[in-house]
């Protein structure tokens, strides 16, 4: 039995929250370091509240975590099993560019 059998339908959400091109966006900007949350917002081009709530689903789901410093909150991502994922998928969207 494979392992992730018993969390399909987790898995399935996380993959969901990813599959959304402003979501998925908002994840790679966050990818090295921590952003805070105007900052992506002006990096996106959109609105703030729309941001937020993506943050807050991306939250929801453990991909992201957020700080307090000050008056800013900064976002960054969950752990390293986010992070390698991400990577390791854009590594292969970009073999696949370069193969074809």
């Amino acid at each position: 039995m494979p392992p992730a059998t018993e969390h399909t339908a987790e898995l399935a959400e996380i993959f969901h929250l990813m599959g959304d091109k402003s979501r998925l966006g908002i994840l790679l900007m966050i990818l090295e370091e921590p952003r805070a949350v105007g900052e992506i917002a002006e990096t996106t081009g959109h609105s703030l509240s729309l941001v937020c709530r993506h943050l807050r689903l991306l939250r929801a789901g453990r991909l992201v975590r957020a700080e307090r410093r000050g008056k800013q909150v900064f976002y960054s991502l969950e752990d390293a099993h986010v992070r390698s994922v991400l990577r390791d998928m854009a590594e292969h969207v970009a073999e696949e560019a370069e193969a074809h």
